[in-house]
């Protein structure tokens, strides 16, 4: 799929998107930097330590398109959930920076420099078809702890593929990223933030969590760079996860934001932190 393609597409379902409330996320735990140590319970999302004005509820979020409640979990499978996650529970100030559609050999590479510089992970959903073409920075990723998750192989809308089409999507990139990073991968996110029960299905017998996003960036809008930094700032709390883009387009700006707010938010006493890997 080309930039410009990804664009229209993106245009054209933000136009019919809606915003919905957080799902529940009990049991999931987070690995904090700087030898945290994991929690279950917390509060939500938290203002930020600088007074700024009040983020906007995003027009381009996910639109839960679930209905019938999911069949019962077979052994050894994960539970299948009826919505994403889209924040963590953690005490204190720890959150999660996430980045679509890579990985990019122009953009990708600057944005690891960065989380390197910092000593911070961040996770990686990454498009099958860019994995494959690029497979030295899923080993890069890998070598860095950084978590990477999968996003599907052309990065399609799953509500309008049959169930066997969105199997292949997911089951192609799977295999990819164990190959490059050397572990299947344990998360999930659906393109455009669109589900289904199938999804949902499938992702769990992949032994994927379904992961969505609280704070949603819009750097794929190429808003401005300090745009793109206040939505972040101001958005900062407890447990949330952060939606930025590393591929599918201009990612300059993307790139230069994070060089500002990355530091803003660890002086700002905040803990950037990644799920911790169950053992399978």
């Amino acid at each position: 799929m080309t930039k410009d393609q990804l664009l229209t597409r993106r245009q054209a379902l933000l136009a019919g998107a809606a915003a919905v409330g957080a799902a529940g996320t009990a049991g999931l735990f987070i690995a904090g930097t700087g030898g945290e140590e994991p929690v279950r319970a917390g509060a939500g999302p938290a203002a930020g330590p600088q007074a700024r004005a009040a983020l906007k509820p995003s027009a381009y979020r996910l639109q839960p398109l679930t209905g019938d409640a999911p069949p019962r979990t077979r052994p050894g499978r994960l539970a299948v959930r009826s919505e994403p996650i889209m924040e963590f529970p953690v005490r204190g100030r720890s959150m999660v920076l996430t980045f679509d559609d890579g990985p990019d050999p122009h953009y990708t590479p600057h944005i690891l420099d960065t989380l390197a510089k910092y000593d911070v992970r961040a996770m990686f959903f990454v498009c099958g078809e860019m994995a494959a073409a690029h497979k030295e920075l899923l080993a890069r990723m890998a070598g860095a702890g950084h978590i990477v998750g999968n996003h599907t192989w052309t990065h399609p809308q799953l509500t309008q593929l049959k169930r066997a089409e969105i199997r292949d999507e997911m089951e192609r990139t799977s295999d990819v990223i164990e190959d490059a990073y050397g572990e299947p991968p344990q998360w999930f996110r659906a393109p455009y933030g669109a589900w289904n029960r199938a999804a949902f299905q499938l992702g769990a017998e992949m032994g994927m969590e379904p992961l969505a996003w609280t704070v949603d960036s819009l750097d794929w809008t190429t808003p401005g760079t300090r745009t793109v930094v206040d939505r972040v700032e101001s958005g900062a709390g407890p447990g949330v996860v952060v939606l930025s883009h590393d591929a599918g387009g201009d990612r300059s700006q993307s790139v230069q934001a994070l060089r500002t707010y990355l530091p803003y938010l660890l002086d700002s006493g905040y803990h950037i932190t990644v799920p911790r890997r169950r053992r399978v």
